[in-house]
């Protein structure tokens, strides 16, 4: 009879994966032995493996340049980092390891890429788009980048009130961008989008202010969805009306050389995830030359801003399981040596999932079991996975240790709750662990934050 946990993760998903397999009862996640990360560092832990972030950007960018080919389309491809979901420097290093281009949200951004430039981390020749609704603190820092000799610095327009103010500010010659404000998907309880401009708005607004301007030039049309790029006709019917701004901006005799789609790649959260991504570049970058074509445009560049997309898949998060409570017949609570709302707190608040499996004792039986956390908030638990609706692990046995991990969670946890501050019900960060390779390919990882002290709480509590 087939009733040990690995049987049931074999019958039913395509196991093992390309970024999972088991040898010895034991996970390993991308070649890591993660028993071996849990017997150095102890649990809880979060990890980043730096060498995900590199192979996601060039597996986008394979996908977009081979439909470009397939496709005799003459623009190129341009893939940008979008800061926002993670701004450690060891994040935006990576990127630049890879040559990407930079999208900032906040003036703190722009000084992320300065810090990088005086370091000679980053070139000056890279395209830095600037998106956000921009305070004059932000077109300021702006100024700052392009005094420093970034001449590809974009400011996209969010409002009527930001080209004023960079009017007022900016002094030298500027491209610019323009981002529409998309119709949100029918289940929002809006209909349109908070940030951009209207789609009726863009063609007279560049006729009214920056057709003539002496200053600025319109060269960027910025487009976004928030539930991201997905094969559904809300997606298309926006990506349509899109196209169709950005040729009555060239009727109105605009020169448009970049359409920017934004980003929303949907990231692995589950071992069924299935996504066609090749299918998706493709038609969108066929969408993209009808359109020009059928003004008889020169075919513009296809900027992407991928953040999650770009670093979730290279994050983890690992505990161990303390304890469990019976409360009743039927439902076992494991308590997790951590809090879900401090650590994964996408969990709580959008309820999000990721993918989560047990590390060790993939031989023994399972059960069905909720997972806890340390909280004393009722909404601090973890209870369903999207593809079976349950939680299953192997049994809970004082005696064996057992340990979790959530996977590809890389992206948001640690801006959402605070890196390093102060948590619900005073729960500490955990440590932070970095996984690299050396120059040989071998694998090297070290502790890159410490787990979060009383005393480090108690300093920003004012207590000392």
């Amino acid at each position: 009879m087939k009733n040990k946990y690995r049987d049931l993760i074999e019958q039913t998903f395509d196991f093992p994966q390309e970024e999972f397999k088991v040898e010895k009862g034991n996970l390993y996640f991308r070649g890591l032995d993660m028993m071996s990360l849990i017997d150095t560092y102890k649990t809880p832990f979060r990890f980043t493996y730096l060498p995900a972030i590199g192979e996601q950007i060039e597996k986008c960018r394979v996908w977009f340049n081979t439909a470009i080919k397939d496709l005799n389309y003459d623009g190129r491809y341009r893939y940008c980092y979008c800061t926002k979901s993670s701004h450690f420097n060891f994040v935006l290093e990576e990127c630049a390891k890879h040559n990407t281009n930079i999208e900032t949200s906040s003036a703190f951004d722009i000084d992320i890429v300065i810090a990088l430039f005086k370091k000679k981390l980053l070139k000056d020749d890279i395209y830095v788009i600037c998106n956000g609704y921009k305070t004059e603190l932000y077109i300021r820092k702006i100024a700052e980048l392009i005094d420093l000799g970034f001449d590809r610095i974009i400011p996209i327009i969010d409002n009527f009130r930001e080209f004023e103010l960079l009017d007022e500010i900016i002094d030298s010659k500027l491209e610019i961008g323009i981002r529409i404000a998309s119709e949100e998907d029918p289940k929002f309880e809006f209909y349109t989008s908070r940030l951009g401009i209207g789609y009726k708005d863009v063609v007279p607004f560049y006729k009214w202010k920056i057709k003539d301007h002496k200053k600025f030039k319109l060269s960027m049309l910025h487009f976004f969805v928030n539930t991201g790029i997905r094969d559904n006709a809300y997606y298309w019917n926006e990506l349509r009306k899109f196209i169709t701004v950005y040729t009555d901006l060239i009727k109105a005799e605009a020169h448009i050389p970049y359409l920017n789609i934004g980003g929303g790649f949907p990231v692995k959260n589950s071992l069924a995830f299935d996504f066609d991504y090749e299918y998706m570049v493709r038609e969108i970058v066929a969408q993209i030359k009808s359109g020009a074509d059928s003004v008889d445009a020169d075919h513009p560049d296809v900027f992407t801003e991928f953040g999650s997309f770009t670093v979730a898949e290279s994050g983890g998060m690992v505990f161990s399981i303390l304890d469990q409570k019976k409360q009743n017949d039927r439902e076992n609570w494991n308590m997790i040596n951590g809090s879900f709302m401090t650590t994964l707190p996408d969990t709580w608040a959008i309820n999000k999932r990721f993918i989560m499996l047990p590390i060790n004792r993939w031989e023994d039986r399972y059960e069905r079991v909720f997972l806890g956390g340390l909280t004393c908030d009722s909404d601090d638990y973890y209870n369903s996975e999207q593809h079976i609706n349950a939680i299953y692990l192997p049994e809970f046995k004082k005696n064996k240790e057992l340990f979790v991990g959530f996977f590809n969670c890389g992206a948001y946890q640690e801006s959402i709750s605070g890196y390093g501050g102060i948590k619900h019900c005073l729960i500490p960060s955990p440590k932070h662990i970095l996984i690299n390779k050396d120059e040989n390919g071998e694998i090297v990882h070290f502790e890159y934050r410490k787990e979060q002290t009383n005393t480090d709480m108690l300093k920003i509590l004012g207590y000392e």
